[in-house]
């Protein structure tokens, strides 16, 4: 069985030998949720790439020790891929990125698409950009990943296509493409941003300034 993660901001500078503490509301989890006991092994990770293995040495209700068996250091993958998830109704787009989250991208960009019926101002990016970046952390620790995707400012389709160039490559999902996705030649390493639309479809008009800007249009396949 594999040891359950759980998140600890400052554990880059456990050492192994030491006693290690999980405190606060990841500590609760552990305890009263996972139900966590004495002599099990559990990891720790700061979402930023460290890793730490070890024992349970002691629980309380808000807190647990244990001792540090493995320090691990992770190098961010060579290949590191952004999903641009546009907004989209209910919880479509968040379901997105807990899958995304969970299958390895790397970062996350909400995409404020024409089609997109949900839309945030200024107070719905600071609630939306939290509610996503928890949403992460959750997918981050379910697939006990040591590096977590941060879920970057939301963009408009022009600032959109202004920043592609940052990519190596970049790959927009859209029904009416001819070229599969699976017959795409991805690099080993580098840079790719994929561009997922919303319920609606992406706009004929933003596709042209996406392809303009370098972008790859490809289907998943008619099944799909």
């Amino acid at each position: 069985m594999v040891e359950p993660l759980f998140y600890s901001e400052n554990i880059n500078t456990a050492t192994v030998g030491a006693t290690a503490v999980l405190s606060g509301p990841e500590a609760k989890h552990a305890v009263s949720v996972r139900r966590m006991q004495v002599g099990e092994a559990i990891q720790l990770t700061d979402g930023l790439g460290t890793r730490v293995r070890g024992t349970v040495l002691a629980t309380t209700s808000s807190a647990l020790e244990l001792s540090v068996l493995e320090f691990i250091q992770e190098a961010k993958p060579a290949l590191e891929i952004t999903l641009v998830q546009a907004l989209a109704k209910g919880d479509r787009d968040e379901l997105a990125i807990q899958a995304a989250t969970e299958l390895g991208v790397s970062a996350v960009i909400p995409w404020q698409a024409s089609r997109s019926i949900s839309r945030w101002d200024s107070a719905k990016e600071v609630k939306g950009r939290a509610r996503w970046q928890q949403i992460v952390n959750e997918a981050g620790k379910q697939s006990l990943r040591a590096f977590w995707p941060v879920v970057q400012a939301s963009v408009t389709t022009s600032a959109l296509a202004k920043a592609l160039g940052e990519y190596d490559l970049v790959l927009v999902l859209d029904t009416t493409a001819t070229k599969l996705l699976a017959d795409v030649s991805v690099p080993k390493q580098g840079a790719i941003a994929l561009v997922v639309g919303p319920e609606g479809g992406i706009e004929a008009s933003e596709l042209e300034s996406l392809q303009a800007a370098g972008a790859q249009l490809v289907s998943l396949g008619t099944n799909v």
